[in-house]
């Protein structure tokens, strides 16, 4: 199994590298990467105490923050080291102040973690959520450094709970112990005889919380939603701005909309702005004199969406006709009732918002139209959902501070 394993990263490797001269996140990745030994030796000094935690990508990122800063904090003689697999999080946070060091992780191979792990030297070692690294984990144990792994969710379709799973389960046994997301996860772990296993919550109810508390103050969006009715679309991809635009065009004059696309490249943002018939304006070309006369407003930048909420009534998060949704949390956290696309059901947080009817999924235009003309126009039904959504988030803070008090370290 491990040779399987190492041909399938080595081949993953050789493919981002074919596809690099056409693919700007693949040619991140490669480049990323070059001489990726040298530059973590020149940066380290040997003599440190390092705290080391790995992302794959951004949103991990994101759910890691609370802890790599909690850490920070109790534990203040330590550098911290952080890691990316992809290039979303690592081009969009390789400036981040709360990490001394930040690198792309060297594709997983014995000879890699070995020679990773000796430059480094990490006195202890976390996980976000889903990475399991084989080699990386086996060379952790073999030097007994302390690894953990939280926010993580397990499912019963996942290979390490198959009958061919055997070697799987095998780095799960390689942490010192996991903080799982809810129980079912945990009696899964304990089932296949993982019990070093604790629930520690999901620490994106932290960071959105902090979102939240901390929030921007922007002054042009401010001008924008003065004494309007603001529905926010977050995270969008074209099938929901389909969605939105239909709704839009039949009549909203008194909706004015704030459209954050997930993908900003000019070819996306192009088409949005041929998509909508109404008064639109891209925010990178707004100004005090030319804002008040849109009614939609694309964000064609990134780093302000999580602020954005605060402006708004009520909020669509997309990706629900792909994939799955992208980030409920940061929407719920202000209060505002959340609408979303059909495929949710993998994402926790996006089952319990539709349970405490703080949430909506929808699979269509019509859907989207009757759910949202009902929030429109009832405004105790609007403050009723969006106080549960808010009060939703509150209760499920505290997963960092699980975490970090149970912590024994020097």
């Amino acid at each position: 199994m491990v040779i399987l394993y190492n041909i399938s990263v080595w081949f993953y490797s050789i493919i981002i590298k074919m596809v690099s001269p056409f693919n700007l996140k693949a040619k991140q990745w490669v480049v990323g990467r070059y001489d990726i030994f040298n530059k973590i030796e020149r940066s380290l000094n040997g003599n440190e105490k390092i705290a080391w935690f790995h992302a794959s990508s951004l949103g991990e990122f994101e759910q890691g923050r609370p802890v790599i800063e909690g850490f920070k904090i109790k534990y203040p003689d330590y550098k911290i080291l952080l890691t990316f697999f992809s290039p979303s999080g690592y081009e969009i946070r390789k400036n981040y102040e709360g990490a001394d060091y930040i690198f792309y992780l060297p594709i997983d191979s014995r000879q890699n973690a070995s020679k990773f792990i000796k430059i480094t030297k990490p006195q202890v070692v976390f996980f976000i959520k889903y990475e399991f690294w084989f080699h990386y984990l086996k060379q952790l144990n073999n030097r007994s450094i302390p690894t953990y792994i939280f926010s993580s969710i397990f499912r019963e379709k996942q290979l390490f709970f198959k009958w061919y799973g055997v070697w799987y389960r095998k780095m799960l046994a390689y942490f010192t112990k996991i903080y799982v997301q809810d129980y079912e996860s945990k009696k899964l772990l304990e089932n296949i005889d993982i019990s070093s296993v604790e629930v520690g919550g999901d620490t994106r109810f932290d960071r959105v919380y902090s979102l939240a508390k901390n929030a921007k103050t922007i002054d042009l969006i401010e001008q924008f939603t003065k004494n309007k009715f603001i529905v926010i679309a977050g995270s969008t991809w074209e099938k929901d701005e389909d969605i939105i635009a239909e709704y839009a065009h039949k009549g909203s004059e008194g909706i004015k909309w704030i459209i954050a696309p997930h993908e900003i490249h000019k070819a996306h943002i192009d088409k949005i702005v041929k998509l909508f018939k109404l008064p639109l304006l891209k925010f990178s070309e707004a100004n005090a004199q030319n804002i008040n006369d849109a009614q939609v407003l694309i964000i064609d930048s990134i780093g302000i969406l999580s602020s954005l909420y605060r402006y708004g009534n009520i909020a669509y998060i997309g990706g629900g006709f792909g994939n799955g949704i992208h980030n409920t949390l940061e929407a719920a956290t202000y209060g505002l009732p959340v609408i979303f696309g059909p495929n949710y059901k993998r994402f926790r947080e996006a089952c319990d918002l539709i349970k405490f009817s703080s949430g909506f999924s929808i699979s269509n235009s019509t859907d989207f139209e009757i759910i949202l003309k009902k929030l429109i126009n009832d405004d105790n039904l609007r403050e009723k959902v969006g106080k549960s959504a808010s009060d939703y988030v509150n209760k499920m803070r505290g997963g960092t501070e699980i975490i970090l008090s149970q912590l024994s370290i020097s």
